[in-house]
């Protein structure tokens, strides 16, 4: 027999390991990920023109319908007079302040995100009985007084902290968007800090929805040792960037790690259960280990961080990254030093508030900073009040 079939026979046969794995990533790659992950909005395998449109109008009409709900519940609460606080000498401090930092929008204010925002935090509060542990602040930074009619509506109920008006007038004039959003941030942080002075800060854009384990999640990170050494944690970044194949280096030593543990578990269950050839030799857990990396890259890492959401102690801390900040938790005094350093700096175009956050974590010397995953809010707002928006919202 010719070399060359004897060659093909030996290693396209079903007992080759060869082909056991080609069939495998065939099996994988062409028919199973691509059937279970079509729908999935932050896979590989997701058909964009087919489901993104009717997935962005869905939750277009969700928001909507959930912004009307919050609406009539606020509107049918009795107007009670908005609480003052005043800490006397001996009072203990709160344990944790919470700002929702406000502006009105030009387009999409029929969503009301901030009284979502609100109705959420409510909920969670009384349905786990924090009314004595988190206190809730409203910093409604628009310029022009009293035009976020939701604030407006919220002071019925809630503390709402605004600029003086001769701090309005000089506050955005001559600077840009990225500046003045800035300011706004550090006048909140300050303001907060002296009208509660609490222990520690949470500051949540105004469509920046809490998560059901929302409360669990904040004490379990702050009974952590880091906790006191850190400058902020950051509670939310952008689903679409949480892929494994990314700069930062945690991610891939951790996606390494996920390979090596799955390749050891396929190793152990094809040889006991399926009877296949494949060892633990290096080159057989090479291959499994780089089999499950693409499998968990294309599936999405978004949905492994899900099932962290089990316990609060199985969430995730890693190093901060660069985008976003509409949920951070400023442990300790952390806020003020944060809005002294933000004092210190001009934002711009390529140097918004969260990338100069970043840096300054990363240079001056004894401060870090870290990110929290999966994420502990649910960032709704699809239409910005600061930044141009699209005609038609796409959440990609």
């Amino acid at each position: 027999m010719p070399r060359w079939k004897v060659f093909v026979s030996w290693h396209w046969r079903w007992s080759s390991t060869f082909v056991q794995g080609l069939t495998l990533c065939l099996l994988t790659f062409a028919v199973f990920l691509p059937l279970f992950c079509h729908q999935l909005l932050y896979s590989y395998y997701f058909i964009k023109p087919l489901y993104l449109d009717k997935m962005s109008d869905r939750v277009l009409e969700e928001s909507y319908a959930k912004g009307q709900e919050a609406l009539r519940y606020w509107q049918s609460l009795s107007s009670t007079p908005a609480p003052v606080f005043r800490r006397e000498e001996n009072q203990k401090r709160p344990d944790l302040l919470i700002t929702v930092i406000t502006a009105w929008r030009r387009e999409g204010s029929n969503y009301h995100y901030l009284l979502q925002v609100m109705q959420r935090l409510v909920s969670l509060i009384e349905s786990s009985g924090e009314q004595g542990y988190a206190k809730v602040l409203v910093c409604d930074v628009e310029s022009v007084p009293y035009r976020n009619e939701d604030a407006s509506l919220l002071g019925k109920r809630f503390h709402v902290i605004r600029k003086a008006l001769g701090d309005m007038d000089r506050s955005g004039e001559g600077l840009n968007t990225f500046e003045r959003e800035k300011r706004d941030y550090v006048f909140c942080l300050q303001r907060g800090w002296e009208v509660v002075q609490p222990s520690n800060v949470v500051v949540l854009e105004d469509d920046a929805l809490p998560r059901e384990d929302f409360f669990p999640v904040i004490k379990n990170l702050l009974s952590r040792q880091f906790s006191s050494q850190t400058l902020y944690i950051k509670l939310y970044h952008p689903e679409r960037l949480q892929r494994y194949w990314n700069p930062e280096p945690y991610r891939l030593l951790e996606w390494m790690g996920l390979g090596l543990v799955g390749a050891s578990a396929l190793s152990l269950l094809f040889s006991v259960y399926f009877s296949l050839s494949f060892s633990f030799s290096p080159s057989h857990v090479a291959f499994l280990a780089i089999y499950v990396m693409l499998s968990a890259e294309l599936m999405g890492r978004h949905y492994l961080l899900e099932l962290r959401r089990l316990s609060p102690q199985l969430y995730l801390v890693s190093p901060a990254t660069e985008c976003c900040t509409p949920a951070m938790l400023f442990p300790g005094n952390a806020s003020l030093r944060v809005a002294r350093y933000l004092n210190a700096t001009f934002c711009q175009q390529g140097k918004a508030k969260d990338i100069m956050l970043y840096h300054l974590a990363r240079s001056i010397p004894g401060e870090r900073a870290h990110s929290l995953e999966p994420n502990l809010i649910t960032h709704i707002g699809a239409f910005s009040s600061v930044r141009p928006n699209p005609h038609q919202p796409r959440l990609l």
